[in-house]
Parts: C-alpha cells; structure tokens; sequence
C-alpha cells in the first residue's frame, strides 16, 4: 500500500505492508488506534522516528489509551526522551539512498538493532553503552517501560469495569419531582395499577410544600400504602398525623370523608 502525493523527494511518500497491516494484532486494535498509527507513519522521518507523537495525537482526536496501546502492542517503541520509532519500519518502506535523509534523533538510533526480519529492537544495556559515548547515558530499560504500561493500562481497563453502572432515574408527577428508575415504576404500575398516578402526585406534593426529601421514592410509595392500609383496618384515623394542610387535596378530602364514616 502506497500513500503520498507524488513527489520526487521521498519524505512525501510512504508505504504500508499488508503483512503488518492485515495482521490480526493490527485489526483487533480500534479503529481510533489504527488511525494513530497510520498518522505516525506519515509524520515519521526515513527511519522512522517520530518526536511529536503528542502533537499527531491532539491533532487528529486520538486518546491516551490508543498510543499506550500501540507501545504495549509493540507497534511502537518509545525512549525516555519522548521520541518514538515504528518498530516495522523497515518492513514498511525501503528508501533509495540518494532520496534517503539520516534522522535528526541519532542517539535514539544508536540503541537499537535491526533483526533478520528487519524490525528494529533496542539493545542490550552493554551495547547502548558501547555505542554511545556521550556524556549523559540514557538506560531505556525497554523490559520496564512495557511492563509499567501493561500495568497501567490494565489498572485503567479494571478500574473502568469495576464501576458500579448507575441506572438511570426518570422524573414522575405534576411537579417532575418524583423520581424512580423505569423497572421501579414498572413494579408499581403492577401493584397499584388504578391509582398509580395519584399515589405519585401526592409524594410529589408534599415533598413540595414541607420540602422534606427522601432516599428512594419508590419505597415511600410502597410505605405509604402499607401506612394507610393498617391505619384504615386496626386504628381510629388521625388526620394530623397523617398529613398536614399542605397535602394534596384530593387526598385530604377522602381521608376526611373516611374519618366522617368512621365516627357515625
């Protein structure tokens, strides 16, 4: 696969193996982290080093989780400076020597290796050393960083499912202040289905003239009923005890008419 606009200078021009490509490690990742890498590829310079990886990532909406993926994937290897290299980049693109520029990331270049199966690998500590003579040495330390970002990507992954999902609660009544989850209010739609409506609104008009609040709406419902059902079988009815003036209307008039009864 060839990507590019056609120009004589090789840096406008790269190319993508299917046998990376089509690889199922490759497709199994997301869509988001496939485009990632493809984005890399074209901002890489000719041996595939990258040092704006952040930038590439901003730029085109990927996340945090799609560049820690292609590192723990080991589509990517990254250095302690920031600068990353694609690891099959060899495989990727063969550049002819007179369109070819040496990378400016040169002491990132003499850690690595480059196998058989012309993927690049970093070396061992001893041959860093050897090969680098500069003042500062830089231990990439390879078997860590992945080991830390398996960690920490995994750390992320369980932190995620082991939320509690939060169902989601809809507002009921007159006055959209009684609030219940759907298998809740298709529970009492069953146990009250004639004065399921009225039961609501009278929760939801004394909540709205004594301002009191409740943990779940739903068992109040329920409580009520069973209040007013043992109230109107095995006591005389006080109405002061039971609501105040505030109350719904309509349900004070018919606790007045039963006390009426009650008394004749």
């Amino acid at each position: 696969v060839c990507t590019g606009k056609g120009y004589d200078a090789m840096a406008q021009r790269r190319m993508f193996s299917r046998k990376i490509t089509e690889s199922d490690q490759f497709l199994d990742m997301p869509m988001s982290t496939q485009s990632l890498y493809f984005h890399i590829n074209m901002q890489a310079d000719d041996d595939g080093f990258v040092g704006n990886v952040k930038t590439i990532k901003r730029m085109i909406g990927a996340s945090d989780d799609d560049l820690k993926l292609l590192i723990s994937k080991r589509f990517l290897i990254p250095f302690d400076t920031g600068i990353v290299v694609i690891r099959d980049w060899k495989i990727h693109n063969y550049i002819q020597k007179d369109r070819y520029t040496e990378t400016f990331y040169k002491h990132e270049k003499a850690m690595l290796e480059t196998t058989e199966n012309k993927q690049y690998q970093v070396m061992d500590t001893k041959c860093i050393q050897d090969v680098s003579s500069m003042d500062t040495q830089v231990r990439l330390g390879k078997d860590r960083i992945e080991k830390e970002l398996d960690k920490e990507i995994d750390k992320e992954i369980n932190s995620k499912d082991n939320k509690p999902t939060k169902k989601t609660r809809h507002k009921y009544g007159d006055n959209q202040n009684v609030l219940m989850t759907k298998d809740e209010h298709d529970k009492l739609s069953e146990r009250f289905p004639n004065d399921l409506e009225k039961r609501i609104n009278n929760l939801g008009y004394y909540m709205a003239s004594t301002g009191k609040k409740y943990k779940s709406h739903y068992m109040t419902i329920i409580a009520w009923a069973r209040r007013d059902k043992e109230t109107t079988q095995n006591k005389p009815l006080d109405l002061d005890n039971v609501f105040d003036e505030t109350d719904n209307s309509d349900q004070w008039a018919r606790l007045e008419e039963r006390k009426n009864a009650s008394n004749r």
